[in-house]
């Protein structure tokens, strides 16, 4: 029998017998769509590019109706795809206008904007009474972190959901199982790793100033784009993906990847924040972006019968890491999306990460990829000890909305996401100053070094962003 005609009068019989699913046709095919007043009324936010992807992602699952759709370039071309899936949506440019106007009508978010313009729309959703579904990671700045994190805990029935896809994946599901077994245990040191090119590669060190100012595209509002900062007049290289290059509005190739390769760790080992971080090694450092290359270290302290660990971070095309005897082949995991560039040439080493135990050591991929034990002869003596992993029970789009109904709970809430996050801030400043310092993880200060705490905070919001800043 064939299984999709079988699968599809399965569904057209429940349509007849009791209402409780449609089909809905579309060009990403046909989608199962839940009872109407089952689903979630969804607003995207950032609909090109990334946004868009989490857009359509969530429009699968069939548990939304999207009612909203706000883009700072609605009319630029990567706009046109989200736009033309659902043509009768309301649009806007502005959130706030769209909050303003359709408030009532939305129960929850999408943020798939830069990096450093996370913030100030989570505030205002989570104020608003919206659940959120931010991009990684969450915002670009420690305290900006800090802040969403007190906001959803003040708002506990909101469901937050950092965009870490791989966290409701194989990957999840087998770190978890594999640490209550004990097949994870007594962890000295992670490495994670992302080798691949990016945007700056090649970009000029020595560069003294931003690049010129060029004419703003008519369908861009410029000044909205820039958000709670100040100061940058259009440049071609700010915007489109090219933003995280830059200190002043992403957060390289950590911020970018780290949350897809050091998550699991993070949470299942009880990481939390260090007590020192380092640049141990930046090959083209400059006050602008960030370095072709870089080696960090981060300290994490004993945790209640887990020993003290660093995780050392390489980044950088030949800025490969010691691979360990036994290793075995870097093969592309096809759990692992390309980057953002588009760039598929293979890489030295796929990103991704080893782990060193007392006992055992594993290498990992990112996103969903599962942990070997390595070298295979241990792996084999291994095999029949090993815990049963269960299947996910929904991706981490369904999770989200699922979550939102009261139906699960989001595996990469603000709670557990937010920390990670905070790490990634502190590299990227270890990155930005490339210093060291020491890192008080109770009060939440850097202790020996002024310039760096300040760094904590960033500079002051523009006029009309400080409401955002108050929890």
């Amino acid at each position: 029998m064939n299984h999709y005609f079988s699968r599809r009068s399965f569904l057209k019989k429940s349509i007849i017998a009791g209402g409780a699913l449609t089909l809905a046709s579309s060009p990403l095919g046909s989608i199962v769509m839940a009872k109407p007043n089952e689903r979630v009324n969804l607003a995207a936010i950032g609909i090109g590019f990334r946004g868009g992807e989490i857009l359509m992602e969530l429009h699968k699952t069939g548990l939304c109706n999207i009612v909203a759709l706000c883009d700072v370039d609605m009319g630029a071309k990567h706009t046109e795809a989200a736009i033309k899936q659902f043509p009768d949506v309301p649009r806007f440019q502005d959130f706030r206008q769209m909050f303003d106007k359709m408030g009532n009508q939305i129960d929850a978010v999408t943020v798939g904007v830069p990096d450093f313009s996370h913030f100030p729309i989570t505030m205002m959703a989570l104020d608003l009474g919206k659940h959120v579904y931010v991009e990684k990671p969450m915002a670009r700045t420690f305290l900006e972190v800090e802040l969403m994190m007190e906001k959803a805990r003040k708002n506990p029935k909101l469901a937050t959901q950092m965009g870490n896809q791989g966290h409701s994946e194989a990957n999840y599901f087998q770190f978890k199982a594999w640490t209550e077994a004990g097949i994870i245990k007594d962890v000295t040191q992670i490495v994670g790793h992302m080798n691949m090119p990016r945007r700056w590669h090649g970009w000029d060190v020595n560069m003294k100033n931003f690049p010129p100012a060029e004419p703003i595209p008519s369908t861009m509002d410029w000044d909205l784009w820039q958000m709670q900062t100040l100061g940058h007049n259009y440049n071609k290289d700010f915007v489109n993906g090219q933003w995280r290059c830059w200190f002043d509005f992403g957060m390289g190739a950590l911020g970018d990847w780290g949350a897809h390769i050091l998550d699991t760790s993070h949470e299942f080992l009880k990481l939390g924040l260090p007590t020192e971080v380092g640049a141990e090694m930046l090959e083209g450092h400059n006050s602008f972006f960030f370095p072709m290359s870089s080696t960090l270290k981060f300290s994490f302290p004993k945790r209640k019968g887990m020993p003290a660990l660093d995780i050392m971070w390489y980044d950088g095309i030949n800025n490969l890491p010691p691979i360990p005897e036994g290793y075995g082949v870097s093969g592309l995991d096809p759990n692992i999306p390309p980057p953002s560039t588009g760039n598929l040439e293979p890489a030295k080493l796929n990103p991704g990460k080893i782990i060193y135990g007392k006992d055992l050591t594993f290498k990992g991929g990112s996103h969903a990829s599962t942990l070997s034990i390595i070298p295979e002869s241990k792996a084999k003596d291994l095999a029949n000890k090993l815990p049963e992993v269960p299947n996910t029970p929904s991706n981490h789009f369904a999770n989200f909305l699922k979550a939102c109904k009261g139906e699960e709970k989001t595996r990469s809430s603000f709670d557990i996401a937010g920390p990670l996050s905070q790490v990634f801030c502190l590299g990227v400043i270890a990155q930005r100053l490339n210093g060291k310092f020491k890192f008080d993880p109770v009060k939440k200060e850097i202790t020996n070094d002024k310039f760096a705490n300040a760094l904590l905070i960033g500079p002051p919001p523009r006029q009309g962003f400080e409401q955002y800043y108050k929890v």
